[in-house]
């Protein structure tokens, strides 16, 4: 089993219905045990301005399935939601699902890369998983906390829910 961790977003549609029903349909494969999550964020969107704020999360979880079948399953979930690929790069989206660690693994293959290249850049990552794991150290050696003292909290909004 690896302990997983990815980014949850969406900023079309109804973003915090289309983030729970991806926590749904996590927790509802066989191929996923151990589901946590973090609280939402609601962040400025990464590239583009001219697009709704996202709402943001973090799940961490234990699979057995290999990384790029864990890929498929986000991407099927995606597209389970509404997801509309068009090839716009930080566009608008009912659900973004992005695999930011496997493990200690570093993979980087046409399809597949991680770490996620821009996680220790965007505080609507990095600050919600430190909610579930504040001692997380990269497969490079460097810790969340390092990472986090570099960002600013400033355009993340915390959302409070029932």
């Amino acid at each position: 089993m690896s302990i997983c961790y990815i980014g949850l977003g969406s900023n079309l549609g109804d973003s915090i219905a289309y983030l729970d029903n991806a926590v749904d349909s996590l927790r509802a494969s066989q191929a996923i045990t151990h589901l946590s999550l973090s609280h939402f964020y609601r962040s400025k969107p990464h590239g583009p301005q001219n697009q709704p704020d996202y709402i943001n999360a973090v799940a961490r979880f234990e699979t057995s399935i290999d990384p790029h079948a864990l890929l498929s399953l986000l991407q099927k979930i995606e597209n389970n939601n509404d997801r509309q690929r068009n090839g716009e790069r930080w566009g608008a989206r009912t659900l973004d699902l992005d695999l930011l660690l496997y493990g200690n693994m570093i993979i980087d293959s046409e399809t597949l890369i991680v770490p996620h290249p821009y996680m220790r850049e965007r505080s609507f990552v990095l600050y919600p998983l430190q909610e579930l794991a504040p001692d997380l150290v990269f497969p490079d050696g460097e810790t969340l906390a390092n990472s986090i003292s570099r960002l600013a909290l400033d355009d993340l909004e915390l959302i409070k829910r029932g």
